[in-house]
């Protein structure tokens, strides 16, 4: 009923928008883990809420719309999303991923996978050639994140895309920090498409949850059934409440992203700050890529000081973003990826990547970005007086 919509209205109206049997223009929680089957040779649409559940059958089929696929996973977290998707893999399979993958995915690689006779490789996804050089004739999946985390590298989507389907690769896309409001990497040849929905899908720092699309009938069909066998779905009470925070998806990140670019001019142009990643500014490397791939350069970006002591002395200043692990919520979120995000990555690896003590990112919420300047600006002129510098 939807598909003539801009995504903007999707959000709001599809075949969930009220319920058919009562009007209630919200999606019924249904809690019930088991479901009565009229018939002893015919079973209904539901059995047994692992296998499948109304409350998240409405948000897998809202996220499967939004991607442009035809099929939506609700899982218990990102992580779990990603793990399950893993598992579509086999004993003797390569992977290639993004060198500076989130610290998670990073985790699950290096010491699980590997467990099972699964191997892989790190490379940089922004470079074309080294990812043809590394691809292995037992290579199955090329794993990718654009922007990465947390360095905000763009990958070319659709280069990836031509070289997976020439070696017969599987290809994922972490869409996490943009969303399909910005990016959907179904209608790039993307194979499967991963969430964490804790983020910018539902918004308020108040839900743990995991998506995945995939737009293959026979794929959705071999990543249900890795759902039901290994059980890690989201409840429905959390499905509840990923769905309510995608009607303001579009709200948000607009906001979000405008101020996003406004305070990545100004750090950029700011004495104490070395570096900054954000895929909006013009000298970013993969500005031409992002720009051509996505609607938009996203609410979240990354800055260096000197040093972890200037890092400290910010940090310790700095008034209104919360301090904390995670992202894409309406309050901004300053997260110290050595210590947080990719605390799994051993230093020296984090270092390889360009993940140093000095990086912050920042995910950029719904407050006045006067206001946030306001407050970068005192606690950086509080790093600049510290003896530290």
């Amino acid at each position: 009923m939807s598909g003539n919509y801009s995504f903007q209205t999707k959000l709001l109206h599809n075949r969930h928008k009220f319920d058919e049997g009562t009007g209630a223009v919200s999606v019924p929680i249904q809690h019930a883990s088991t479901f009565h089957q009229k018939e002893f040779d015919k079973f209904g649409s539901y059995d047994y809420s692992r296998s499948g559940n109304p409350t998240r059958e409405a948000l897998e089929e809202a996220i499967a719309e939004l991607e442009g696929g035809t099929r939506g996973f609700a899982f218990s977290s990102g992580m779990a999303a990603i793990s399950t998707a893993f598992l579509l893999l086999s004993k003797g399979d390569h992977v290639l991923i993004t060198e500076d993958v989130y610290g998670g995915t990073y985790r699950m690689v290096t010491s699980v996978l590997n467990r099972f006779g699964i191997d892989h490789t790190f490379v940089d996804m922004t470079n074309l050639h080294e990812v043809a050089l590394n691809i292995k004739d037992n290579t199955k999946l090329i794993y990718m994140e654009t922007p990465s985390n947390p360095l905000l590298k763009v990958t070319d989507i659709q280069g990836v895309v031509k070289l997976a389907k020439a070696n017969n690769c599987l290809t994922f896309v972490d869409n996490t920090f943009l969303t399909p409001a910005l990016q959907r990497p179904l209608e790039l040849g993307v194979d499967v498409v991963l969430h964490s929905a804790t983020k910018f899908l539902s918004g308020h720092s108040d839900v743990l949850a995991g998506l995945a699309v995939t737009k293959d009938e026979e794929l959705g069909n071999r990543l249900y059934a890795l759902q039901n066998s290994f059980g890690a779905v989201l409840g429905v009470q959390d499905a509840w409440l990923v769905l309510r925070g995608l009607k303001t998806l579009h709200v948000r990140l607009e906001q979000s992203s405008k101020s996003a670019k406004t305070l990545a001019d100004f750090l950029q142009k700011h004495d104490l700050v070395e570096k900054v990643y954000y895929p909006g500014l013009t000298d970013h490397p993969g500005y031409a890529v992002h720009s051509y791939q996505t609607d938009g350069p996203g609410a979240v970006l990354s800055f260096e000081l000197k040093n972890e002591e200037a890092v400290r002395q910010f940090v310790n200043r700095v008034k209104i973003p919360v301090f904390a692990v995670s992202l894409g919520a309406v309050e901004s979120i300053l997260s110290y990826p050595a210590k947080m995000s990719h605390a799994a990555m051993p230093r020296e690896e984090r270092y390889k990547r360009g993940i140093t003590d000095g990086l912050l990112r920042l995910s950029v919420g719904l407050e006045s970005v006067d206001d946030l300047i306001a407050d970068f600006t005192e606690a950086l002129q509080a790093v600049e007086q510290s003896v530290f510098i």
